[in-house]
């Protein structure tokens, strides 16, 4: 694995540990549909939540926003929309950015934005 998606991979395993501990219950992560993807699929409360994680070695590569472009505000719309489809889902739902700065080696700059406008 590249040092890239292992960088990817850690953050969102930070991501879904910071939701755990918000009480969210974390039901899907990486789920695909194509090559569209889902990091992390979560409920809180009654409500869905599909979360998109960015994550950054440090403050000198940009902020990690900066990666949302809309391309990829496409991309999880539509996934969004296959996995509602495909689940018979009902019950509403969001989008949130969850942005991971740091490393394995220390605490993480974790935050998170929450119903992003789809």
């Amino acid at each position: 694995m590249s040092l890239h998606n292992e960088l990817g991979h850690w953050g969102e395993s930070m991501a879904a540990a910071y939701l755990r501990d918000q009480h969210y219950a974390i039901i899907e992560r990486d789920w695909r549909s194509g090559h569209r993807d889902i990091d992390i699929v979560a409920v809180d409360g009654n409500q869905l939540v599909f979360v998109e994680v960015k994550t950054r070695r440090n403050h000198n590569s940009g902020h990690p926003l900066d990666a949302i472009d809309a391309e990829k505000m496409n991309n999880l719309r539509q996934a969004i929309h296959h996995y509602v489809k495909s689940h018979n889902e009902s019950r509403s739902y969001r989008l949130d950015f969850i942005t991971v700065i740091g490393t394995e080696f220390e605490l993480p700059e974790i935050k998170h934005y929450k119903d992003v406008m789809l």
